[in-house]
Formats: C-alpha cells, sequence, structure tokens
C-alpha cells in the first residue's frame, strides 16, 4: 500500500489537540476544501501532539496525516521547517495531479499558521530580562542588533542568516523589520 492510500484510509491523529493548543486553519478556493490543524506544546517547545480537523479529498487527509505525524516531538523551530517544504510533503504523500498539488501546501499553512500563535502567544507571556523576537529559535531583540551592528545587516535574509531569527515560522518579520529600521536610524 503506497503512502497515500495508507494515510487516507487510515489517517493518523484527526481530532483536537490537548489544551492548551494553538491552532491554525487554512482552506481553498480552488477546491472548497477547509482544514484546522492544532498543536499542544510542552514546556522546552517540543510538540507533544499534533491533530487536524479536514473536509477535503484524498491527498489533503493524506498530507495532514503525514505530516502530523513528522512533527510529534519536534521544536516548533523543526517544525516550521518541516511546514516551509511543500514540496517535500508533496512528493512524500505522491500526489501527481496537478489539479490537486496545492493540497499538501494546505497542510503547510495550517501547521505554519499554528506555529505562528503559538510564537505570539510566546511573546506575550515572556519574561525575561531581553525582548523575545523570534520564539521559534529563541532569539532576543538585543543578539539581533548586535548581529546587525557587528555586521552591517539590512534585510531580514541577512538577520536570518546571522542569527537564525526568522528562520521558523515568520511571525517575527514585522519585528525584526523595525529592529532593522531603528539600527539604521541609529548609525
Amino acid at each position: 500500500m503506497n503512502v497515500l492510500t495508507e494515510h487516507f484510509f487510515n489517517p493518523r491523529n484527526v481530532g483536537e489537540a490537548a489544551e492548551p493548543s494553538f491552532t491554525g486553519r487554512a482552506a481553498s478556493l480552488e477546491c472548497g476544501a477547509t482544514l484546522r490543524l492544532s498543536l499542544s506544546l510542552d514546556p522546552s517547545q517540543h510538540i507533544d501532539e499534533a491533530k487536524f480537523k479536514a473536509a477535503g479529498c484524498s491527498i489533503l487527509v493524506a498530507s495532514l496525516s503525514v505530516l502530523t505525524e513528522q512533527v510529534k516531538d519536534k521544536t516548533t523551530a523543526e517544525a516550521a521547517t518541516l511546514g516551509n517544504q511543500a514540496e517535500s510533503l508533496r512528493e512524500l504523500v505522491g500526489c501527481v495531479e496537478v489539479a490537486r498539488s496545492h493540497c499538501p501546501a494546505l497542510a503547510c499553512e495550517a501547521l505554519i499558521a499554528a506555529i505562528r500563535e503559538y510564537s505570539d502567544a510566546a511573546r506575550n507571556e515572556w519574561a525575561g530580562d531581553e525582548a523575545l523576537i523570534c520564539t521559534c529559535f529563541g532569539v532576543s531583540e538585543q543578539t539581533i542588533e548586535r548581529e546587525i551592528l557587528a555586521h552591517g545587516l539590512s534585510t531580514i535574509a541577512e538577520v536570518t542568516k546571522a542569527c537564525n531569527a526568522g528562520a521558523g515560522c515568520g511571525s517575527c518579520y514585522q519585528l525584526i523589520e523595525e529592529i532593522l529600521r531603528t539600527s539604521a536610524i541609529k548609525q
């Protein structure tokens, strides 16, 4: 039995993750599919549970089943990396129909949205001495400022390469842009 058939007829992780959970949603105007992916994390930012609910085709269900299996026990940063690899998921599931090639991307979109929801909550609850900017990689504002000043960085891509900030879910892009603007004014 191939991956698509196995995960469609025996989907893993259907339902809702335990509370507290973080939810990402995605939908397609192209085919009418809708889905919700929820994550529950342990204190070390590892995913305890990843579950989904979906109304869509076999490729969508199989993609969500495979993706939720892949992210278990991963950190949010590792999961975000998987969420940014829709093409790899499409190949793993065996999606060869061009008309349905967007389904694995929808699964990845929902995963990234759930991680962003977690990241936003983590930043709001942060009690550290330095402002936390990138929750996926635990990068502070001062670390980003030091890298910008030390290496003359001017883009998010340069900051990401220097200290990993922004390499995960991307919810910190706006904050990094603000730090870049502020640093440019100071120079």
